[in-house]
């Protein structure tokens, strides 16, 4: 077993290829920082934001007023554009929301039984016209991968986005009802009306997409593949669902680099170390490691979580210590540099 501070390769190889596993804000700040990278000349071989490709969770997508929304994708290229809104880390800076406010006007002649009108999720009235264009492409025969494409390039974005597949693959959170037993929700329901506070019991994928062969080609030919510090369940864990993805990443194994989400024993951001406890999983970058052993040989952790690092290599993972709360974007920059020169 290799020591918890394994020394760094010296560069990635000239000409490498990146692909980096995705969910939403986490990764679309990794992503910024790995370009920011490149820019500043931090990653030998790696030349130009075209040799990165994201390869995105749609598992969170959903239908709201007759719209296909796909709230991954949209984070990871608003972001890349510059354009997040940076307190939220979600939707546009600057934006309104003067069509969600004008939706009361019809709450109160809503039937019973309609679901027209909802308020609990909110779309910003620059957002919409990113919802419409995607609808009207999609309605037009348009694929996924194809619409995704099209609006990376109206955003300026440089790196090759690609949403993990272009049929529906739909996260289904079972969570605690009101009469003391289960019910299923979608992931929205749960993350955002319900605000992810209620217990979860169990988490599952239904439909059956098919990883695209775009992903496919991106996932098996990159020098490198990173698994970016999103959550491993339902960011993470929608992509590995995909028929044939777990096997593709276990049989290169060697070349897969993680980075852990779970920073002193907490999600910088959303439920993930609650759903992980709630699951039976071990909140910590050691339980990150158990769930990320099979398909990849190194872990990004922390320094605060330092004094984990050899259970983290008992867990079957080579680690590599590098502050990763992206605090900046120097901080976001150097993560992407060390998980690069971690691979191999």
């Amino acid at each position: 077993m290799s020591p918890p501070h394994t020394s760094l390769p010296g560069t990635a190889p000239t000409g490498s290829q990146v692909t980096v596993i995705s969910g939403g804000v986490g990764a679309a700040r990794f992503l910024a920082g790995l370009i920011g990278a490149i820019d500043h000349g931090l990653i030998d071989g790696l030349d130009q934001a075209g040799n990165v490709t994201a390869v995105v969770n749609t598992g969170d997508d959903c239908v709201l007023h007759g719209l296909a929304i796909s709230p991954d994708l949209d984070t990871v290229t608003y972001t890349l554009a510059g354009a997040i809104d940076p307190e939220r880390g979600w939707g546009l800076v600057d934006e309104t929301w003067r069509a969600m406010r004008s939706l009361e006007r019809y709450v109160r002649v809503r039937p019973p039984e309609s679901a027209a009108a909802p308020q609990w999720f909110n779309l910003g009235d620059q957002d919409l016209a990113t919802h419409f264009y995607r609808t009207a492409r999609l309605s037009e025969g348009a694929t996924l991968t194809d619409v995704t494409d099209e609006i990376r390039r109206a955003w300026g974005v440089g790196i090759r986005i690609l949403p993990m597949s272009d049929q529906r693959l739909s996260t289904i959170v079972t969570i605690a009802d009101p009469d003391g037993g289960t019910m299923d929700v979608a992931f929205q329901d749960y993350f955002v009306r319900l605000r992810h506070a209620v217990p979860v019991h169990g988490v599952r994928f239904d439909g059956a997409a098919q990883l695209s062969a775009p992903a496919r080609e991106a996932l098996g030919s990159a020098s490198t593949v990173v698994i970016a510090p999103s959550n491993p369940i339902v960011s993470i864990g929608p992509i590995r669902s995909l028929s044939g993805v777990d096997s593709l990443l276990a049989a290169r194994r060697d070349s897969v680099v993680a980075i852990s989400p779970i920073v002193g024993g907490a999600a910088l951001k959303g439920p993930a170390d609650r759903m992980m406890t709630e699951l039976g999983q071990d909140a910590s970058v050691v339980g990150v490691a158990r769930l990320y052993a099979p398909i990849a040989s190194v872990l990004v952790i922390d320094p605060i979580d330092e004094h984990l690092a050899a259970d983290v290599e008992a867990a079957g993972m080579r680690c590599v210590v590098t502050p990763s709360v992206m605090s900046s974007p120097d901080v976001a920059r150097e993560l992407a540099s060390v998980t690069l020169r971690s691979s191999g």
